[in-house]
């Protein structure tokens, strides 16, 4: 199925549950690791409009943004199944999984990045809480959002499994207690289980330090604002 390469970082959520789906499908891949704060000319070139990880080059065609690749290796390479087969269930999991991207992990970022500790942060926790509450719905019940099996969801949502504690850690914060999200919680346990996702995970201290820096790298350029 020709040569497969993945441009990513070791600390990126976005580039873990890339490849999450390569190794599912049993896809052999080359990892290539960027230096975000000194970009190479591949990445540029495969990626000129954002130019930003993850990038999945296959056969040198480059195919970019995680949840658009996610659906290129579903549709690409057959046997283990990402997204399910109902026209209406493959549009659901699309809808959550936007949403996670572009409400959970932000607000998540965004709380975890105020220094402000009184009632600003408290209402951004809150906030965030509030977005977890409609993902603990869609998980009620079930062993993965997958069902039986972790798909296409799932690996949107395995972030929360590491990267989120380390976020917590980071920003002297509380997001997801397992008493308010009980399932949430169980559903982390189970994926942590898998050894194919649990071989992919990076250490804590290395996403401790990975969100850290750039917490520091964007306070540092918004204190040097003119």
């Amino acid at each position: 199925m020709g040569e497969v390469k993945l441009i990513g970082s070791s600390g990126s959520l976005f580039c873990t549950r890339v490849e999450w789906a390569l190794k599912l499908k049993g896809v052999d891949y080359e990892y290539l690791q960027e230096d975000l704060l000194n970009k190479s000319e591949l990445l540029i070139k495969s990626n000129p409009v954002h130019k930003k990880i993850p990038v999945l080059l296959h056969d040198d065609k480059p195919v970019v943004e995680s949840l658009v690749i996610l659906e290129y290796i579903d549709e690409t390479w057959k046997g283990y199944s990402l997204l399910p087969q109902d026209p209406h269930e493959r549009a659901t999991v699309r809808f959550w999984a936007k949403f996670v991207d572009d409400k959970c992990v932000i607000g998540s970022w965004q709380a975890m990045a105020m220094q402000d500790e009184g009632e600003a942060k408290a209402k951004a926790i809150e906030s965030v809480q509030e977005l977890y509450a409609f993902i603990e719905k869609q998980i009620e019940g079930k062993k993965f959002f997958g069902g039986e099996q972790i798909g296409y969801l799932d690996l949107v949502m395995g972030w929360k499994t590491l990267w989120l504690s380390a976020m917590e850690e980071v920003g002297n914060v509380k997001l997801l207690d397992p008493e308010k999200f009980p399932s949430l919680h169980q559903w982390a346990e189970n994926f942590k289980e898998i050894p194919i996702i649990h071989e992919c995970m990076p250490q804590k201290e290395t996403l401790v330090n990975y969100f850290q820096g750039g917490l520091n790298y964007l306070r540092s350029l918004a204190a040097n604002k003119p």
